[in-house]
C-alpha cells in the first residue's frame, strides 16, 4: 500500500514537471525588458521606425503618434520603461507582457509626470508591441489627440494716485472676418465691405483676409464698448462671415491717456518672438511701449499651461494644468483727474506739446501729457528744446550766489554786444522798464540785456551749479523715460551769455523745467519720482538750495505774476502763485521760430508747460497753465 503511494506522487511531481515545460520554458526566450528600452527611447525621439510593432499595428504607429502630440508644439517628452510583467504562453497563445512606462512633459519649471502601459505580444522569435493611444497616456482612445495650450494671465494694472486704476483691462468689441465660417471668396468680399463700414485701408485689410489661414479670426479694428458707432453695430451683421467678439483689453479711460509716457499693450509681434522664443508665443499680451514694455516682466506675470485631451468633435478635457500667475500692479504717483485735464487742454495744440505737474513736497509726478501732434514722441518727461527766459530763474539763483540780491540794480537796455554779437530784449519789451533796474524786475519783464550785461560775474561751472542746485542738468535713475536737462560749463562769453536767456548750450524737457520750480517751491533740490520704489537722491555734488535762496527766488517770480509777463496768473483762487514766461528761438526750414514757455507753482503744485512754435509764452503757453491751475483748485 506504501509503495502504491509512493509511485502515486511520484507520477504526479513527474505529470507537473512535464506540464510546466509545455507552458513556456522562457530560459531560452528573448528579454522583453530590450524591447521596451528600444520604445521608450522612441517614444521620447518622436521617431518610432526602429520600434517592432505587430503586424496589425505597424501601419498606424508613426501617423497616429505623430496626430496625437502634434498639438504638444515644441515640448519634448522623456519616457522612461518600467516594470514588465510576463505572460506565458498557453492554451496555444502566445506569450505577452505588459510594460509600465513613465511620462515625463517639461513645462516650464514644472513636470507632468504620468504612468501608460504598452502591451507586448512574443512572435516570430521576438517581443512586439501592439500600438494603441494609450501608449501615449492611459486615457487616450480612438482618434482622440494632446492639445497643449498657454493659459494668459491677469495683467497687472498700471495703478495711479489714491490707488485708482490707470491702464486696466476694459471692455472692447473685435470687428473682423472669421475665415473658418465662410469660403475664401466670401470671405474676401465680406472683408471689403467691412474696411469701407468701419473706415479702414481697404486693399491691406482685404489681403490679410485673402492671405489667411481657414481659421484664422482676421481682425479689422477692435473698439472699446461704449464707442462702438451705431452704423458699424447695425451694419455688420448682414455681412457673411463677419464677427463681433466681445473681450476686453488694457486700456487707459481715454485712447490717449498717459501716451506716449505709459504706453500700450498688445499681442506680440513676430520680431519680439523670433528675438526670446522661450519667452513669447503667438498669441501672448505684451507691453510694446512706454512703461508698459519696461516692466512688462512685473505686469505680465507668468503665463501658464493646460494640456487638454480633444475629440475628434472638438470636445475636450484637461488632463494637466500648471495655472497662470497674474502680473503685479505697477504703481505710479500719476493723479487721473490732473492728467485727463492736461491731456484735454492740449488735444487741440497743433504744435507738439507737453505739461509736467509735480507736487513740491514729495516730488511725485501728478501728470505728464504729451500732445497727440507729437506723433507719438514723449515731449513731456524727455523733450529737448532750449527753454528760453524760464531759465532765467536759474540765472538769478546764480546771480545771487554771486553777491546780488533781488533788490541789486542791473542796466536793461535795448540791446548789449558780447564779444561782436549783439543780444536784443523781445520785440514787445515795455520801454518804461528800461534803464537800470532791479533784479527782480529783470526777471518779471524778462530782459534779456539786465541778465547777459552780468555773464562777467560768473565762474565758467556757476551757472551749471544753480541749475544743478534746482534739480536741472543731473541725470537719476528715475524708473521711466526722464530728461533733466543740459547746461554746458562754457569758456566762450558768447556762449555763456546765450546760456543766461535759456538759449546756447541749454537744452529741456517740460520734466526739467518743472523740477526748477518745484524745488523753488519746496526750498530743496527735488527729483520727481513716478514709479513707486524707484527712485535717486539728488547728486552730492550739486550745491545745497538754501531756504533763504529758495525765498528769495520765490519772491522774485511772484513779482512775474504780479508786475510782469504772468499776470493772467494773478487773480486764481488760493496761494499765491508764482511763474515764469519764457520764449526761445530756433531755426526751422531756413525759418526763425519761438518755443513757447511758461512755468508756474501754486501751493503744492509746480507746472511747466512747452508748446513747440509760439510766439509768446504768456499767449500760447500761458492760457494752458492757467487752465490747469483753475481746474486743479476746483
Amino acid at each position: 500500500m506504501r509503495a502504491a503511494r509512493v509511485a502515486a506522487v511520484a507520477a504526479a511531481l513527474l505529470a507537473g514537471s512535464l506540464a510546466g515545460c509545455s507552458g513556456g520554458d522562457t530560459s531560452d526566450q528573448p528579454d522583453p525588458a530590450t524591447t521596451v528600452d528600444a520604445l521608450a527611447r522612441a517614444l521620447g525621439d518622436g521617431d518610432l521606425t526602429g520600434v517592432s510593432w505587430t503586424a496589425d499595428t505597424a501601419a498606424e504607429a508613426q501617423p497616429r503618434f505623430d496626430a496625437i502630440v502634434e498639438g504638444m508644439g515644441d515640448l519634448q517628452p522623456t519616457v522612461q520603461p518600467g516594470r514588465v510583467t510576463e505572460q506565458p504562453a498557453a492554451d496555444g497563445e502566445p506569450a505577452t507582457a505588459r510594460a509600465a512606462l513613465t511620462w515625463h512633459w517639461p513645462v516650464g519649471d514644472n513636470e507632468w509626470v504620468y504612468d501608460a502601459e504598452a502591451s507586448l505580444t512574443l512572435a516570430d522569435g521576438g517581443w512586439q508591441v501592439a500600438w494603441e493611444p494609450a501608449v501615449v497616456e492611459p486615457s487616450l482612445r480612438g482618434k482622440v489627440v494632446l492639445d497643449a495650450h498657454s493659459l494668459r494671465p491677469g495683467r497687472g494694472d498700471v495703478v495711479g494716485y489714491s490707488g485708482l486704476k490707470l491702464i486696466t483691462a476694459r471692455d472692447v468689441v473685435r470687428f473682423g472676418v472669421d475665415r473658418s465660417l465662410v469660403p475664401r471668396a466670401t470671405a474676401v468680399a465680406s472683408a471689403r465691405q467691412l474696411a469701407r463700414l468701419v473706415d479702414i485701408d481697404v486693399p491691406s485689410y482685404v489681403d490679410r483676409v485673402r492671405s489667411a489661414g481657414d481659421l484664422a479670426f482676421v481682425e479689422a479694428i477692435t473698439y472699446r464698448r461704449e464707442e462702438v458707432p451705431e452704423t458699424v453695430g447695425a451694419g455688420y451683421e448682414s455681412l457673411e462671415g463677419v464677427r463681433a467678439l466681445q473681450t476686453t483689453a488694457e486700456l487707459g479711460p481715454t485712447p490717449t491717456f498717459g501716451q506716449p509716457l505709459l504706453g500700450r499693450v498688445g499681442e506680440v509681434t513676430a520680431e519680439m518672438i523670433d528675438a526670446d522664443p522661450g519667452r513669447y508665443q503667438v498669441g501672448d499680451l505684451a507691453g510694446l511701449s512706454g512703461l508698459e514694455a519696461r516692466y512688462d516682466d512685473q505686469l505680465r506675470g507668468q503665463p501658464g499651461l493646460a494640456v487638454d485631451a480633444v475629440a475628434t468633435d472638438g470636445k475636450s478635457r484637461e488632463l494637466y494644468a500648471v495655472p497662470a500667475t497674474d502680473g503685479d500692479p505697477l504703481l505710479t504717483s500719476m493723479d487721473l483727474d490732473l492728467q485727463l485735464e492736461a491731456e484735454q487742454l492740449l488735444a487741440d495744440q497743433g504744435p507738439p506739446s507737453g505739461l509736467v505737474a509735480i507736487r513740491p513736497s514729495t516730488g511725485a509726478v501728478l501728470a505728464a501729457a504729451t500732445s497727440p501732434s507729437a506723433d507719438g514722441v514723449n515731449i513731456a518727461t524727455f523733450g529737448k528744446a532750449a527753454p528760453g527766459s524760464t531759465f532765467k530763474i536759474v540765472s538769478s539763483l546764480a546771480l545771487i550766489r554771486s553777491g546780488l540780491t533781488p533788490e541789486s540794480k542791473v542796466p536793461c537796455t535795448p540791446s548789449v554786444l558780447v564779444d561782436g554779437k549783439v543780444f536784443a530784449n523781445y520785440d514787445a519789451y515795455p520801454p518804461a522798464h528800461l534803464g537800470r533796474i532791479p533784479l527782480w524786475s529783470a526777471l518779471a519783464h524778462s530782459c534779456n540785456t539786465a541778465f547777459i550785461s552780468q555773464h562777467g560775474r560768473l565762474g565758467t561751472s556757476d551757472l551749471a551749479d544753480a541749475a544743478a542746485s534746482l534739480g536741472f542738468g543731473i541725470d537719476h535713475e528715475v524708473g521711466y523715460p526722464a530728461y533733466f536737462g543740459q547746461v554746458t560749463p562754457t569758456d566762450n562769453t558768447t556762449e555763456a551769455a546765450a546760456d543766461l536767456i535759456g538759449q546756447g548750450t541749454v537744452l529741456a524737457a517740460p520734466l526739467s523745467m518743472a523740477t526748477v520750480v518745484a524745488s523753488i517751491q519746496a526750498g530743496h533740490t527735488v527729483v520727481p519720482t513716478l514709479v513707486k520704489g524707484v527712485s535717486d537722491e539728488a547728486a552730492a555734488a550739486a550745491p545745497p538750495l538754501t531756504e533763504q535762496e529758495a525765498e528769495q527766488l520765490r519772491s522774485m517770480m511772484r513779482h512775474v505774476v504780479t508786475d510782469g509777463t504772468a499776470n493772467q496768473l494773478r487773480d486764481i483762487p488760493g496761494p499765491p502763485v508764482i511763474g515764469k514766461t519764457g520764449t526761445a528761438e530756433f531755426d526751422q526750414n531756413g525759418k526763425r521760430l519761438t518755443h513757447a514757455w511758461m512755468v508756474a507753482a501754486q501751493g503744492d503744485l509746480a507746472v511747466a508747460v512747452y508748446v513747440d512754435v509760439g510766439n509768446s509764452g504768456s499767449g500760447i503757453a500761458g492760457p494752458i497753465l492757467e487752465a490747469f491751475l483753475r481746474a486743479a483748485r476746483g
